[in-house]
Parts: structure tokens; C-alpha cells; sequence
């Protein structure tokens, strides 16, 4: 409110009195800064991606954008090489029966998936027959972006062809639940349902980003997957499948708390929770409390650089772990693994049969074989905070095991306000331990 009348103050005077003076001092010979000339030089090389798919099961398009989107089969790529190469979402081609690619001049093209990646949204789809001499743009360094620098999206919202907006780089390295290996560029430039797969250029034209999420209401905060890692999938990609380095471990962040607590010499890393038999971590020597801090000599500061890090590893590569064990500091070397397929496959999100909700805590859960399945977690519930996450088994609740649904219940009730309750859970053969905090 302050601003504004504050604003009407210092308008005032200049229309009653100093026009004349504002007249000549206002640069009018001085052009407007447009983005018209990077606009003219890639936009023929984004493309309508229109899908035919099989409905049916919830994935990616419908979490972000909602069902409206995925049954409409339409979002947008770009294209990297001129012999009909595209970039675009997993989520846009997903369950596709026919892909049809229509360019900026009108011309369409029918295309095949030669491969995609569901835990980063990425995906490669070629032009099918021959082609030659198709626009193309060009990966940049997504790296070297800067909060603040200027970029642009173009794509196909609302099935709105060639549609441009611009805005900035408001952070990168966002988490948002998406994969487990998160790692978004945010933007403020308008993106809409699609948008998905669609570039985000920096100044220079070059591509630093694909358009992959919002976040619903209206709020224009969007969320790209960075150049860099499309770099290093394409490879892959063309091949038709993505295969990954593995440890074997659960990890969590380490924080200055814990590692007080621990005695280890560092203040930031990838804190070991548990290490599967006969993985690759175990035949190394890795441990469980073992403080991950580096790999290869690049420091590691979280739990998420570390998954990250080594999936992008290939299987069979030795990789060299900085590892604080108390107060030692060590260097294992450890050949990686294959990583398993530890996700769960995703369903439709509303409660089946067998499920129980609970508002209190955040959770919506179901008993399995193993211990307790978590279906879904509220945003911002203590369940949330805690860090559980859908998919996860809660198989211990304050010490004892548990078996059932209302096992776990009784853990939790046995609580007061404010009283952490530990639950062990696990994901495929990884463990790790989650404070919950009653409510």
C-alpha cells in the first residue's frame, strides 16, 4: 500500500507541471531491448510432439499438468541434429501408439522413441524416413547459468504453435519430488501445459534447459531438466535404454548435528545408513555411518550429488570414495554395480482397496509383504518433513517390527506432541531411518 501511494505522489507533479521536462529527457532514439533476433534464429527448430496414447494409469504429465493435458497427447521438442534428432519429456510420449512431429513451417512428419528415461523425463525420438538439413540448436551449459540470467522458452501451451516467453533464472538445483535424481533449473518464464519438452534458451540461443513442471494455481514458477544432463543421456538414449552405476547404500544428508554426533571430520556430505549385502559398496568396505565427501576428487555435499554422481557412472567404472570414518580419513575404490529398478510402478493415486489415510500424520499407506507401504504423502504434512516418500515399506516403528497397518498406528499413537518416532524403511534392498515428529 505504501508503494503505491508513494508512487501516485511523485506522478502527481510531473503531469500538472513538468511534462516538457520528462519529454526531453526520456532517451526515445534509444531502440527497446527485444528479443526478436534470437527468437527468429531457433524457433524453427522446436516442434509440436502429437502423441496418441494409450490412457490409462497416472504418470508424470497428469501429476504436473492434469489429465486434461495427457489426453489431449500434445506437448513439444526440440530438435538437436539436423537428420530429425528431437529432445523431448518421457511424460509426452509415454504409452505412445503414433508420434507425429509438425515443425514451425507446417510440415509433419511421423517419428519413433528411440529411447526414454521415466527417472529424469527425458526422452529422444527421431524423425522417421529421410531427412536432411533440419534446423537444429544447440546443448549449452546449463553449469555456468547464473541466477538472474535471461532465458527463454518457446513451445506449444494450450496447443498455442510457437509460443515465446521470457523471464529469468530463478534458481537452480530445485528438489520437487519428481525422481531420484532431481536437480531442476526454475524459471519465471511462462510455461504451460504444452510447454513439456520444450527448450529453455539461454541469450545465446543455445539450449539450457527442457520445460518439464509447474507449479499449479497460476503461480509462474516453472521447472526445466538442465542441458547438462540430457548431455549425458543422449548417448544412451540412441541406444534405446539408460543403464546407471550402483553403490548399493542409503544415504542421507550429513549435518553438522550428526556428524558432532559421529565425530566425523566433516561438516557437509552423504551420510551411509545402510549397505546391501553383496553390493558393490560392501565388497569395497564402505560402512554403515561412513561420511561420503568426495568422488573422483569432486566434493559431495549432499545425499542427492551422491545418487546423482554415480548414476551417471557406466556399470563396471571404479569410482574413488573421500570417505570420513570418525575421525580417519579414507580412499575406497569401488566398482560399480547395475542399478536395479527400485521404483515402484506408478498408479493411479487415489485410495484402492486396503488402503487407510491418515490426516494427522500425512499418510496414506498399505500393508504389503513386507512391512507397511507408503502410497502417499501430504505436501507439508509430518510425514513430508520427516521425508518419507511413496514407495518406501515401513518394516520397524519405535524399535519393533512392523507387520501391519495398525501396528504402525499404535507406534505412532504411543507418542506424545513433540516426541520423534524412528521408522525404519526400505526401498527395494536399501534401509534407511526417518524421524517422524508427532503432531
Amino acid at each position: 500500500m505504501h508503494r503505491i501511494v508513494f508512487a501516485l505522489a511523485v506522478m502527481a507533479p510531473l503531469a500538472l507541471g513538468h511534462a516538457a521536462n520528462l519529454e526531453a529527457q526520456r532517451p526515445f532514439d534509444t531502440p527497446l531491448v527485444s528479443l526478436a533476433d534470437l527468437v527468429d534464429i531457433v524457433k524453427s527448430a522446436v516442434v509440436n510432439v502429437e502423441v496418441v496414447a494409450r490412457v490409462g494409469g497416472r504418470d508424470a504429465d497428469e501429476r504436473f499438468f492434469g489429465r486434461e493435458q495427457l489426453k489431449q497427447g500434445a506437448g513439444s521438442g526440440f530438435i538437436v541434429r539436423p537428420d530429425g534428432l528431437i529432445v523431448t519429456n518421457n511424460h509426452v510420449v509415454a504409452g505412445a501408439t503414433t508420434i507425429r512431429v509438425r515443425l514451425d513451417d507446417g510440415r509433419t512428419f511421423p517419428a519413433r522413441i528411440l529411447g526414454r528415461d521415466p527417472l529424469t523425463d527425458v526422452a529422444l525420438i527421431h524423425i522417421e524416413g529421410e531427412v536432411k538439413n533440419l534446423p537444429a540448436v544447440k546443448l549449452g551449459d546449463s553449469d555456468g547459468m547464473r541466477v538472474g540470467d535471461a532465458v527463454v522458452a518457446i513451445g506449444n501451451p494450450f496447443g498455442l504453435a510457437s509460443s515465446v516467453s521470457a523471464g529469468i533464472l530463478s534458481a537452480k538445483a530445485r528438489v520437487i519430488g519428481a525422481g531420484p535424481y532431481d536437480d531442476f533449473l526454475q524459471t519465471d518464464a511462462a510455461i504451460n501445459p504444452g510447454n513439456s519438452g520444450g527448450p529453455l534458451f539461454n541469450a545465446r540461443g543455445e539450449v539450457i534447459g527442457m520445460n518439464t513442471a509447474i507449479v499449479g494455481g497460476g503461480t509462474g514458477i516453472g521447472f526445466a531438466v538442465p542441458a547438462s544432463l540430457i548431455r549425458s543421456l543422449m548417448p544412451q538414449l540412441e541406444k534405446g535404454a539408460v543403464t546407471r552405476g550402483f553403490l548399493g547404500v542409503a544415504v542421507q544428508d550429513l549435518t553438522p548435528e550428526l556428524a558432532k554426533g559421529l565425530g566425523v571430520q566433516a561438516q557437509k556430505g552423504a551420510l551411509v545408513s545402510s549397505v546391501s549385502a553383496d553390493a558393490p559398496a560392501k565388497k569395497a568396505g564402505l560402512r554403515v555411518d561412513d561420511a561420503i565427501v568426495e568422488v573422483d576428487g569432486e566434493a559431495i555435499d549432499s545425499s542427492g550429488a551422491l545418487t546423482r554422481k554415480v548414476a551417471l557412472k557406466a556399470p563396471g567404472t571404479v569410482a574413488l570414495l573421500t570417505v570420513n570414518r570418525g575421525t580417519a580419513r579414507l580412499t575406497l575404490a569401488v566398482t560399480l554395480g547395475t542399478r536395479p529398478n527400485l521404483e515402484r510402478v506408478a498408479g493411479d493415486d487415489r485410495p484402492q482397496r486396503g488402503e487407510r489415510t491418515d490426516e494427522k500424520w500425512g499418510l496414506n499407506v498399505q500393508a504389503t509383504p513386507d512391512g507397511v507401504g507408503i502410497v502417499a504423502v501430504a505436501p507439508g504434512s509430518p510425514a513430508d518433513q520427516a521425508g518419507l516418500e511413496p514407495g518406501m515399506v515401513v518394516v520397524e516403528a519405535g524399535g519393533s517390527p512392523v507387520r501391519s497397518v495398525e501396528e504402525l498406528q499404535r507406534a505412532l499413537e504411543r507418542g506424545r506432541r513433540g516426541d520423534v518416532v524412528l521408522l525404519r524403511v526400505q526401498r527395494g534392498e536399501l534401509r534407511a531411518l526417518r524421524a517422524l515428529t508427532v503432531p
